[in-house]
């Protein structure tokens, strides 16, 4: 984060905490003009430090009541079956998140379905029809005590 300066950095930290807001309010926050604000946010986009712009919603709202921490461990690693794996988890709604890992599991996912019933299908029809699986550790989260994608700017 070398590349960026005071200003960078604080429309980084304001478009974490509410993507909606418009160039005008970033720059009268900042005490900026409107159309060097915009110039910075454009550059940040461009250069990858800005990916996407989201809404983060209330998953019990839309429908997922079960969060659960599952922990993959293989017997093959081979390039088809790595291949394989990562197709199904790019294409798989539920999976949240995915990563390969260091330690006893190969990889670590953050998954959520409606209900138990719902996750054990998940588990069923996805998880145990992927070759090569050696070992399949599920967490259900009971209580989420922090939720973010937020990083620390400074």
């Amino acid at each position: 984060m070398s590349e960026l300066d005071k200003t960078d950095k604080r429309i980084l930290e304001l478009l974490q905490s509410n993507g909606r807001l418009s160039s005008a309010k970033i720059a009268s926050t900042l005490s900026l003009s409107e159309t060097p604000c915009w110039r910075r946010i454009k550059r940040l986009e461009e250069q990858g430090y800005i990916e996407d712009y989201q809404a983060n919603l209330n998953r019990r709202k839309v429908g997922f009541g079960v969060m659960a921490f599952v922990q993959l461990t293989y017997i093959e690693h081979d390039e088809k079956t790595t291949k394989d794996f990562e197709q199904m988890i790019l294409a798989c709604d539920s999976v949240l998140t995915c990563y390969n890992m260091t330690g006893d599991a190969d990889f670590l996912l953050q998954v959520v379905a409606k209900d138990l019933d719902d996750y054990s299908a998940f588990i069923d029809n996805v998880l145990r029809k992927l070759s090569g699986v050696s070992s399949i550790r599920s967490s259900i989260s009971l209580k989420e005590i922090k939720s973010s994608s937020r990083l620390p700017i400074n």
